[in-house]
């Protein structure tokens, strides 16, 4: 046994107050938004697990359950759509009561799991399952996502953007679009091309309105409309294939159609300040 004599103790060892580890500083203590932000992280490491276990690993054994397959990825889905709610329901929470100190932090960590690595890991295993897919193809393109999700998450927490507004594409849409132009089960290089453009909206300027009001509700209803959707395909119902299809093409074009409705209105916006501003002109006295 080691004792330590505290007239010989170096001066840079700093003393332990057995009282201070009793309590858990304010600061480090989760709160109800934080716990919501928990499961975000969880519902996108479940994701993973399924489509692993019954997506990727049945398809290197040489198994055919198409059932099996399609009620897996389904589940992968829903759970992505299950964590954009947990993101959505986390800020409203953290605004109306206390936040932690490490929300900010543990919000990006979270989405970089469930809306980074969670569809990227989708693109890869859609390129090795799909009959015209491309396994190395797809890898580069899931890199190319990942690496969109960290430069946009990185990017929201250090620049401050005007209320109600986000810069690129947000996460969670972008995450649903990607895993949607693999569901469209379109040829290779379209559905290659709609992942990497998403994932340029992602870390573009493109102005994207923030889910807040009427636009919350709008966008919940359509997480659980579509998580409907994906049950029935799962559950190889009557037409489940074409409603999700349907679905997963109204995704998509969404996601391409809002920038431009935002693009719009902004010109409208200047376009009527130059006109305010010529009148306010016009009513000057002259001279």
């Amino acid at each position: 046994m080691t004792v330590i004599d505290p007239d010989t103790q170096p001066p840079w060892v700093a003393e332990i107050d057995e009282d201070d580890t009793d309590d858990m500083p304010v600061s480090t203590r989760l709160s109800i938004a934080d716990t919501l932000t928990l499961g975000n992280a969880t519902c996108g490491f479940m994701a993973v697990y399924f489509t692993t276990t019954g997506v990727l690993v049945p398809h290197l054994m040489g198994r055919t359950d198409g059932g099996m397959a399609r009620h897996s990825a389904a589940t992968a889905v829903m759970l992505m759509l299950l964590a954009s709610v947990f993101d959505l329901f986390d800020g409203l929470v953290a605004r109306k009561l206390r936040s932690s100190a490490m929300g900010a932090e543990l919000d990006n960590l979270s989405d970089l799991i469930s809306f980074g690595l969670a569809p990227a890991y989708f693109v890869v295993v859609w390129g090795m399952v799909a009959d015209d897919g491309h396994q190395h193809v797809s890898a580069v393109a899931a890199i190319v996502v990942v690496l969109a999700v960290v430069l946009r998450l990185a990017r929201f927490s250090c620049t401050t953007m005007k209320d109600g507004i986000f810069q690129g594409m947000p996460s969670p849409m972008g995450a649903l679009t990607i895993v949607s132009a693999t569901l469209l089960q379109l040829p290779f290089l379209p559905t290659l091309a709609i992942i990497v453009g998403v994932a340029w909206l992602m870390v573009s300027r493109v102005e994207y309105p923030k889910p807040r009001g009427r636009l919350a509700i709008a966008t919940l209803c359509w997480i659980f409309i579509s998580m409907g959707c994906l049950a029935a395909w799962a559950a190889d119902s009557p037409a489940a294939q074409v409603l999700l299809q349907a679905g997963a093409a109204l995704q998509v074009v969404m996601a391409a159609v809002i920038p431009l409705f935002a693009a719009f209105r902004r010109v409208n916006t200047i376009r009527g300040n130059r006109r305010d501003a010529r009148a306010e002109r016009a009513r000057l006295p002259l001279g």
